[in-house]
């Protein structure tokens, strides 16, 4: 573990990837490395695991609503953009990358992306033709060139699909050293 990178504040997006219960162990790898970190999910992603995973696993609330009771708009994004000094986002699917690239801020992740300016990483995970597309490399070659944002590039392996090719996660170990190298950079 980095001394110059220990106790850095980190936000962990999960979106709505097969690959989002890998998140945990991203999750479990930071905080070892001294982070505190807060997890916000998009809708999809809870459709895969729960909440309760990760705020039990971090001992922290997890963010997943724009909205809070009785319909109010909740800053949260802001707060968290505040109080954040890396973001990352593992695994990013194709609609969460296309949306960013685009300016588009329908959900409480995209949300806070759009409202950080602190250093951030990006974990695509997604089925073989989906990363092939022509509209995801068009927004990943957009993304990669931003100031401050830190692509890890999917590896082949097998998919959900059950095939073996280009889209599946990179390897966890990977994907916490590039974070907590990120964050200690912050």
């Amino acid at each position: 573990m980095g001394t110059e990178s220990a106790g850095k504040n980190i936000i962990l997006g999960v979106t709505g990837s097969i690959a989002a219960y890998k998140a945990a162990t991203i999750l479990r790898g930071l905080m070892a490395r001294g982070h505190v970190v807060r997890v916000v999910m998009t809708p999809s992603a809870q459709r895969l695991v729960t909440p309760t995973t990760f705020r039990s696993l971090s001992g922290r609330p997890v963010v997943t609503e724009m909205f809070v009771e009785g319909g109010q708009v909740s800053l949260q994004h802001v707060e968290l953009a505040e109080w954040v000094d890396a973001l990352a986002v593992a695994p990013a699917t194709a609609n969460f990358m296309g949306k960013i690239a685009n300016g588009i801020a329908d959900e409480v992740l995209s949300c806070t992306w759009m409202a950080c300016d602190c250093p951030k990483v990006l974990a695509p995970a997604m089925n073989d033709r989906m990363w092939a597309g022509d509209a995801v490399q068009r927004n990943c070659r957009y993304l990669r060139e931003l100031p401050g944002v830190r692509f890890i590039e999917p590896i082949e392996g097998k998919l959900a699909s059950g095939r073996v090719a280009m889209g599946h996660l990179a390897p966890v170990e990977e994907i916490v050293e590039v974070i907590d190298s990120v964050a200690g950079a912050a």
